[in-house]
Formats: C-alpha cells, structure tokens, sequence
C-alpha cells in the first residue's frame, strides 16, 4: 500500500527523526507509528482539505501555524481510510506544556470542523471542560478572532454569533462551551467533542454522558487537550496508560492518536534545550521562552512556591509539596499483576484517622526485595468530607475496591471480620496498627488471635517505627519493587502523602532529628491517607516474614515393585 504521507505531516516527522529540538520518546515513536501505518494501510491525507484548514487559519492571531499543529490536525481531521472514508485517526489525546497554544488549536480546529470544508451539516462542536472558563475560552477566541476589523466584514458572510455560540450559515454547526454538569446533556447531537483539560476529570460521569451523543452525525470525533495536572487514576492517567501501551506495548491504536510531549526525565529541566519537548511551540516563541526561565529559576530557588510548575511547564506531575512520598511515575509503576498469593504469609496493617470516615486493611508480603500488598478500604457513608473527595470512589466501590458503610460509623469489628476471612488464605503472622488507634479496636484484635503478650503478634505503631521504615520505603519506590495489581484507591493515597521532618523546630536547619520523617495528608479533608497508612504499618512488621519466600518442597512420586 505504502500511502504517501503529506508533506505538511511529514514536516514534524522531519523534525522529530532529525532532533531540529529536543522531543519527547513519545513522540519519536509515535512518528514510527504513523509512518508504519501509512506503509502498511490502505490511508490518506485529504491535501485538499487540509490546506483550505490552514487556510482558515489566517483568520486568527497566529504569527504562523506550528508544525506541530499540521501535524496533529493533518492526522486527527484529514487522514480517512480509502476504503470507507471514515477518519483513521478520529480520536485526539493532546498533551502539552501551558503555554504551547492549546485553546488557540482548539479554536482554529473548531472552525475547520464548522466550516464547508469539513463538507458535513450540522457538525456540532462540543467544548467540555469542568469550569465556564475553560469551556468558553476556546468559543471567546473563535469570536475575538472573527471581530477583527479586517475580519469581520468578510466572516459575517460565512458565520453568526453571540456571546455563548457560533454558527456556520452554510453548514448550520454549532460551536458551544459546556461545563461538568451532564444534566440536561443527553439530547447532544454533537459532531465532535473537545474536552479542555482533561486533567481536572476524576472519572467518566460528565466524559460518557457528553459522548453518548457521538455517532448520530457522520464522522464522529473526541479531541482530548490538556497539561498534566494532579487529580491521579482519573481518565488522563488512563489515557497515558493507553497511549503507552500503544507506543510502547504495540497494541492497536483502535482510532486514537495519542501526542505526548512532556520531559523525558525530571532531571532535564536543567537544561532549557531539552524543555521544548514538553513545549513544541516554544521554539518559536522568544518571550515564551524568556517567561519560562523566569518560572524556572524562581522554581529552583523555592519548589513549593510554584509546584505547577513542574506539572503544568514541563508534564512532570510533581505534588504541592517539597517532600513528597515519591514521583508520580513510582507510584503508576506498582500497577502489576499480583501473583497468586494464597498460601503465603504476610504481615497486616490497620489505619484509620477517623471510624465515620475512612478505614483501610493492608495485607504486606514479601519475596526478596519484592513486595506485595492487597489492599481494601471502607467508607462512612455518612462521612461530611465526601462531597470535597477528588477521586471516583463510586468507581472503587462498583470494582469492590472500597466498601460503603451506611452507619454512624466503620464499626471495628467490620475490619476484624475482613481479617477473620483473610487469615483463611493467608499465614499472617504480624499485626501493626497505630498506637493512637488501638484502643478503639484492640479488644475486637484480642477476639480473633492478635494480642502482644500472649502471642506477641500485635504491634502498636509509633512515629519511631515510621521513621525507620520510611527509607526502606523510599527504597521500594526508587527500585520499583512494590507491586500493588489492580489498586487505585492505595495509589490515590500515596501520591496525597507527603513526608514531614519529624521534630523539626521552624528556622532550626541544625535540629537533631532533620533526617528523620513521618507521613502526613497533603490537604486534610479531600485527600486520604489510610490505604497507604495501612501499607506503612505493616511495613513496621515486615521483620517478621522471611527475607526470602521459600520455595514449596515438590511432590515427590514413591514406587513401589
């Protein structure tokens, strides 16, 4: 087949293969993607129709179109397979540094969409996003663009608008912001829907009801532009881990593009030759660029002055504060399969700051410098911080991740029970539980084995145990030796822990005790800490499982003559 690819395509994949600047690995592979698929499909670009875009273009405050955005829209909006001239690439993730003109790309790629050159009626264009601002920024563009006096006279031939929308007079396509609440949203008929910062999603709620709509107009598209940002295991992480697998795992695109740009590694902030691979537009944006080395070293002097800017500059996801747990990419890293752990011993940690809040179980196992955890978490429903949550717990509770307790409170013989049941597949041989919280729930221990005289298989948790722990814990992260399967809500936690200088007296850098940390909650009411609290705990007791698993002995067959 070998279909040739566009020259105005193939001008990123120039840069790209020839390192002009510094990119991302995504994208270097991404290019040998698209160029695989072109070799391969029966595909091609609509030149025709892409330079009418580009020509359209003009109409807005571009000094120029990057080669990024042809690229992008080349693929996303013009590419069709020949066979049934469906779009080949009819999905769009679009992660890029602020600053890189994202709003402006979703305007112009809005009006293309509108326009007779997209050649289809009404072709509705669906901004989403979780705030008006977001949602209309792009629409405000469009407008402001248009209202120019060298504009105006001419676009009012082709184009009305108001306030809130646009509307082509040929095509009759609607352009509109729409924000997060789906009420009243069923009856979209949209052609494509743009999601404007994706990041701030934490589940699929307002994502499924506005793409329902989807399909009842020919060519169907979503278009997915956002920063990194710091809202964990929401759709973006599971658009990077599709787009991985797709890069990386070769899996089947199934119609989604995915263009990353982001920092290879954090370390290479250092060098602002290596910052326009999170940024390509900044190439060709000097006061970008000067502004950016503002930021830059201001971030260097104080990282908690300006922790966006790690997240949103460079799509490095950095927490708000200086000390935190680990990286992000640690964290996203525990997500292995578990092995069949049945049989096993393995140590317990309890944690809850609150029974009418929330209360996690860890289950800790070890095979050499590997961990396991099974995790599970419970929820009052009647707790007060739950409208404040940043997370899809309703998600967890339909995967059975989390359990909701329609009580006053998380009785403690409901967690008692669950490690009742646990010990009928597990050896475990070591409880740990927080020494503040013990007497809420040590009789209901007592009742079902665990005791620390007698049998010496209970411990009460101290912040001199967490500070011992802690390194080892650093360790496990830095080596990527936990593995956690299928746990979102224990991932959720850690990235909302930060470490806390135990003992530390404000302004007195010499203080005996500077290198030495506890845990505690980045901010207070909407992000939990107990699912990882529990995992510290019973790391507190790790001592107490072989170092090494050891093997079963094999059956041995015995004959006899």
């Amino acid at each position: 087949m070998n279909c040739k690819i566009n020259p105005h395509i193939q001008e990123w994949i120039d840069i790209v293969e020839n390192k002009t600047y510094a990119v991302s690995e995504e994208q270097e592979l991404l290019v040998k993607h698209v160029k695989k698929c072109f070799a391969e499909e029966d595909i091609y670009t609509d030149g025709e129709q892409l330079e009418k875009y580009l020509g359209l273009a003009k109409y807005f405050p571009f000094e120029e179109v990057f080669p990024w955005q042809k690229f992008v829209i080349g693929l996303h909006d013009c590419t069709y397979w020949k066979e049934t001239g469906l779009p080949r690439w009819p999905d769009l993730f679009c992660e890029l540094g602020r600053g890189a003109g994202k709003d402006g790309t979703i305007a112009w790629e809005s009006t293309c969409l509108m326009s007779p050159y997209n050649g289809i009626r009404e072709y509705d264009v669906d901004i989403c996003a979780n705030n008006e601002d977001q949602a209309m920024r792009p629409v405000r563009d469009v407008i402001n663009a248009f209202e120019q006096p060298q504009n105006i006279k001419k676009l009012k031939k082709f184009f009305k608008w108001t306030k809130e929308q646009i509307e082509s007079l040929k095509t009759k396509s609607i352009m509109k912001g729409r924000t997060n609440s789906p009420k009243g949203k069923d009856g979209l008929r949209s052609g494509i829907c743009i999601f404007n910062e994706i990041h701030q999603y934490e589940d699929y709620k307002n994502i499924n009801v506005f793409t329902t709509g989807l399909g009842k107009k020919k060519h169907p598209r979503r278009s997915y532009y956002t920063t990194n940002g710091d809202v964990r295991e929401g759709p973006l992480d599971d658009l990077l881990e599709t787009s991985e697998e797709i890069l990386r795992g070769g899996e089947p695109d199934n119609g989604l593009l995915p263009f990353i740009c982001k920092l290879n590694k954090k370390e290479d902030v250092h060098d602002e030759e290596n910052w326009p691979a999170a940024n390509p537009s900044l190439p060709y944006l000097p006061s970008l660029m000067e502004e950016i080395r503002k930021e830059y070293r201001e971030w260097k002097k104080n990282p908690r002055r300006l922790p966006a800017f790690m997240t949103k500059r460079m799509n490095i996801p950095e927490n708000a504060e200086e000390f935190a747990v680990t990286d992000w990419d640690n964290i996203a890293a525990t997500k292995i399969i578990l092995p069949e752990l049945k049989k096993w011993s393995c140590v317990c940690g309890v944690d809850f700051s609150k029974l009418t809040d929330w209360a996690s179980v860890d289950l800790h196992f070890r095979d050499g410098d590997t961990r396991f955890d099974i995790s599970h978490s419970w929820m009052c429903k009647r707790s007060r911080d739950i409208p404040r949550l940043k997370c899809p717990w309703k998600e967890w509770e339909k995967a059975g991740r989390l359990t909701l307790v329609d009580d006053v409170e998380i009785h403690p013989q409901i967690l008692t029970d669950y490690i009742e049941n646990a010990k009928k597949d597990y050896n475990i041989k070591m409880l740990a539980v927080d020494d503040f919280r013990f007497a809420l729930i040590g009789k209901y221990l007592l009742e079902i084995g665990f005791d620390m005289k007698a049998k010496k298989n209970l411990k009460m948790v101290r912040p001199s145990d967490i500070m011992r722990v802690a390194p080892v814990i650093d360790s496990c992260f830095a080596n990527k030796w936990f593995r956690w399967g299928d746990a979102p809500e224990l991932r959720w936690a850690t990235n909302n822990a930060k470490l806390i200088r135990y003992g530390r007296k404000i302004g007195q850098e010499d203080d005996a005790d500077l290198g030495n940390y506890v845990y505690g909650k980045i901010e207070g009411k909407s992000r939990k800490t107990d699912p990882f609290m529990a995992l510290v705990a019973a790391m507190t007791v790790e001592d107490a499982l072989p170092t090494k698993r050891a093997k079963p002995t094999p059956k041995i067959k015995v004959y006899s003559y």
